[in-house]
This record gives structure tokens, sequence and C-alpha cells, in this order.
């Protein structure tokens, strides 16, 4: 009786879908194959689940391979984030596959229960944010390694709480993101508040930046740093996007945005439109608050960069550091177009963009923050040989915390509750939990990057140059990067003070190093001082 009633019911829904899809005019498919056509799309839905476990090589999936995110989840999980047998990687096939040069001297890389052993790995900053200039709260950052900009409304409360603890647990900064300062930001991390086109949480009636709320906010929270969004890797040329989905009666508050439609941010800014009005802009926010104000930016066309570096070179004005973006930077929404094809990738962004600032001379006086795919160790070292003094990381963060790149994010249905607003979704993650896979993530990148430099004879990353790395083609050749990226190999060096300063923190003894990297950024070569 039973089974006649289930095939029944089985019947019944297959006799409805089958009308539905006879009548319905949007798909095509479902119209010439009624029924049927269901599994297409039903395959198409889990598609990168499957591809993710079944059908690609572990160097295949986009855009973090198997193994990068295996690394990834056993770094956040301190379990073994070795892999045996040999690399998979076809070198002499490989193209531009990155090689580095190890010395034939190295430096010794301290064991547990040896003296110099530091078990968070700590590698502070080798610049001070903000000292040329003589900023009130100039500061040496405590990490290079930092949590890049992710809104509350793109991730959800409990990520964005997890990634806060996790940089308080890890030593270094939470970048908010351009959604605002939320409950969940304000878990003792430090911030880098993110300022975007929508100037959210300091905002007027109107949408355009307000300097009191402005100031209201910097006091109230622990804000180190004020980063001004230009643009963003993943869509460059586009305002920040949350789908209507996202937006809760929790969000609309914070942002101060209506529910009930997509909250799409200008393209451009209100509040200045060259880069001499910028640089007021950035002068006015600074001389308001204390810290360091910069901006953050992908690689377009190259005239804006010029024409910073030669006002900074010429006038008392000028940015504290510059995030570069790369075009394979990630985000929860973008048109397709501009996530594929605009704007440069980092590699070559980067380097344009610090060749234009060496041509000038003014290199030394900000400090460069490289954001795009370089949560790993082979990647954030060539950054900062570049010229890079810090990395941001972003998607390897929400991995470390749970996200297995279903690539969902844009849906509001993120199956591990990091970039979704639903409540079932969310309750999911645990920040307690997860708030330390972050720092055990960010603990063990610094880790990574300490050993490497020490076999490439560096006591510090950014003392490791470009001379220790090649590039490698399909044609059993291998190009110097000096060659490859058109850049001596000093350029990406700090000056020379900076470098004496940083081998003095590094060389000396643990108990000691804090105390160096407490800075007062007055102490520093200023603006002022320099005869600029």
């Amino acid at each position: 009786m039973w089974t006649l009633t289930i095939l029944g019911v089985i019947v019944v829904v297959a006799i409805a879908m089958t009308v539905h899809d006879l009548w319905q005019t949007k798909h095509a498919i479902l119209k010439n194959f009624p029924v049927i056509g269901h599994f297409r799309y039903w395959l198409e839905a889990i598609g990168p689940e499957l591809r993710q476990y079944i059908v690609t090589s572990n160097n295949e999936e986009r855009p973090f391979s198997r193994d990068q995110r295996t690394w990834v989840y056993a770094s956040s999980k301190r379990e073994n984030n070795y892999f045996g047998f040999g690399t998979d990687d076809d070198l002499e096939s490989s193209t531009n596959h990155l090689i580095i040069k190890h010395a034939a001297f190295p430096i010794h890389d301290p064991h547990p229960g040896e003296r110099d052993f530091d078990q968070e790995f700590r590698i502070p900053c080798a610049k001070v944010m903000g000292a040329y200039r003589g900023r009130r709260h100039a500061f040496r950052p405590k990490s290079v390694v930092n949590v890049s900009g992710m809104s509350f409304g793109s991730l959800s409360g409990p990520a964005i709480e997890a990634l806060n603890i996790g940089s308080k647990l890890a030593g270094c900064w939470h970048n908010t993101g351009e959604g605002g300062i939320s409950p969940y930001h304000r878990r003792g991390g430090d911030l880098m508040l993110q300022i975007g086109t929508g100037y959210f949480g300091c905002r007027d009636s109107n949408g355009n930046f307000d300097l009191g709320k402005f100031k209201e906010v910097v006091a109230a929270n622990p804000v180190r740093a004020v980063e001004i969004k230009l643009s963003q890797g993943a869509k460059p040329g586009v305002g920040g996007f949350l789908p209507s989905a996202k937006i809760t009666e929790e969000i609309s508050r914070i942002r101060g945005i209506p529910r009930g439609r997509d909250c799409a941010s200008p393209s451009n800014h209100t509040a200045f439109g060259d880069v001499d009005q910028m640089l007021d802009f950035v002068e006015m926010l600074a001389d308001a608050t204390g810290v360091p104000v910069g901006i953050k930016a992908a690689v377009g066309e190259m005239h804006f960069w010029t024409d910073l570096a030669e006002q900074m070179a010429r006038t008392h004005r000028g940015v504290d550091f510059i995030t570069i973006d790369g075009g394979e930077g990630g985000t929860g929404a973008a048109p397709l177009v501009f996530a594929d094809h605009v704007a440069l990738p980092f590699k070559i962004g980067f380097g344009r963009v610090y060749r234009e600032f060496v041509k000038f001379d003014v290199h030394h006086h900000v400090v460069f923050n490289g954001s795009g795919k370089l949560g790993f160790p082979e990647t954030g070292l060539f950054a900062m040989a570049l010229g890079c003094d810090t990395i941001s990381v972003a998607r390897e963060a929400m991995l470390s915390i749970g996200c297995i790149q279903a690539q969902r994010c844009h849906t509001g249905h993120c199956p591990a509750g990091v970039a979704t607003q639903n409540w079932w979704l969310k309750r999911g993650l645990d920040p307690t939990l997860k708030s330390f896979r972050v720092a055990n993530y960010v603990a063990t990148l610094r880790k990574e990057l300490l050993r490497l430099s020490r076999a490439c004879g560096a006591v510090h990353p950014s003392l490791v140059t470009l001379d220790h790395f090649d590039v490698l083609d399909d044609r059993l050749q291998a190009i110097a990067a000096t060659t490859l990226f058109d850049h001596r190999a000093e350029w990406g060096l700090p000056s020379a003070e900076d470098q004496a300063t940083i081998r003095q923190i590094m060389t000396a003894p643990l108990s000691d190093r804090d105390s160096l990297v407490k800075v007062n950024g007055k102490r520093h070569r200023t603006l002022v001082e320099s005869g600029a």
C-alpha cells in the first residue's frame, strides 16, 4: 500500500513538472526536455563541488587549487601541512613558475626549545607607517601579514567576529572593508578603517562624506589607519555591490541604506575628483585624526600613478601607505567581464607602480601593501622582493574559517556560513573556534616567510631581493625576475636606515623585540627634517 502511494505521488509530481515545463518559456532546455532537463540545472548547480572533489587534479581548481586549500586548512588547524613524494608540478613544462634561489650558507632557523624560537613567528614591518609625514599616531605594524578588507554584509557577523578575534590573537590588523564598523569588528583586533565610494559609517543623509561622523567613528574604535578605496582587483571601475538578499535590518542600520533593493556604491568618489583634490582629502583626514591615511587601488592606466608620485615629490602632501590589489583579487559579487578582463595582475601592476615611485625617489616614504592571492609563502615573499612592506589576505583568511570555495558568495547561500546572512547557514560558524584558525593560519604564513628568508640568507622578508627569484617558462628556460620585470634588485629594499633597524629588531633577544617594535613616529626622519 505504501509503495503504491509513494509511486502515485512521484507520478503526480512528474506530470505537474511536465505540464509546467512545456508551458513555460524561460528555459528552452526544459521546454524541449521536460523533467529530465532539470538534471542539467541541478548538475550545473553542484558543478563546483563535483569538480572540487572528483574531476580536477591537485593544481587545476581555480581560484585556489586543491593543494593550496589543503595547505591553508591544515595550517589553520595546526595539522601536518607537509606534502609527500615530491612536487606534483611539472617544473620543466610549467609557465610562470616561481623558483626561489636559496643561499649556499643559509641562516639557522630556530627549532622549538631553542633560545631564539618564537612560537608566534612575529615579523614586524620594516617601515613605520606615517612616520615620514609626522603623523601623530604613526606606528610600526606588528605583522607583515594582515587581514584584507571584507565588509560585514558581504560576510556574516560570525565570520567578521572570527576574523577580528583572530587578528587580535595573531597581532595583525583587520581591514573593515567599505561596509563600516559593525559590532562584530569590536572584538579586540586593531582596525584599518576602509572608506569606499559609499562612505558607509561616515556619510550624511544624502550619501556624502561627513567629516564629523568620520572623526566620531575613529575616536570610538581601535582604528590604527584609514584606507581610501579607489578600486579593487575583482571589479575595478565598478563600485561595491551588496545584493538585496544579503541586506538585513542590522546591515541596513549600520550602512544607512534601505532594505529591499541592491546596494550599489558609486564607481567614483564624490569627495574628490583628481590627484590634487585626493591629496587634500588625505591630509584633511590625517590632520583630523592623527592616524596614517593611505589608498587602495587596482592598476589600470598609469597616468594617475605618475601624477601621484610627482605631486608627492613636489609638495608637502602624500599618502602614508598604498595598497595595490591585483586583478586576480576576489570579491563577493562582480560582473564577469570586470573580474576576468579589467585591471592588471598583481605582479605586473605592482611592478609598474613601484617603478614610478622609484623614479621620483619617494618609494621609501610610503608603506607598500600588496593584495591579490598573496596568502602563500612563495607569492608573499615575491611581493616583498618587488617592494611590498606588508601583504593582506582575504580569501585565504576565508578558507581558514571554513570556506569551501563553493563560489556561492553572490547568492547569499554560502554553505559554510561565511559569505551569507542566512540565519540557518551562519549559525554553523563558531567564531570562537574559527578565530584560532585565523590566527594559526597567519602565524604559519609568517613562519614560512621567515623560513624562506633565512634560506635566502636574510633575517627578514623585506631584505630578500628579486635576485633570489627566477621564473620558469615552458621551454626549459629560467628567466631572472629582475630581467622579466625590468626591476633592479635593490629597488625593493627599505632605506638603509630602515634596513639597519629591522636587522636590529630581528636579531635582538625575543624579550627585547616588543619594546623595539613600539616606536614613536617622531623619532624617525620626517618630511620637515628631510627638507622636502
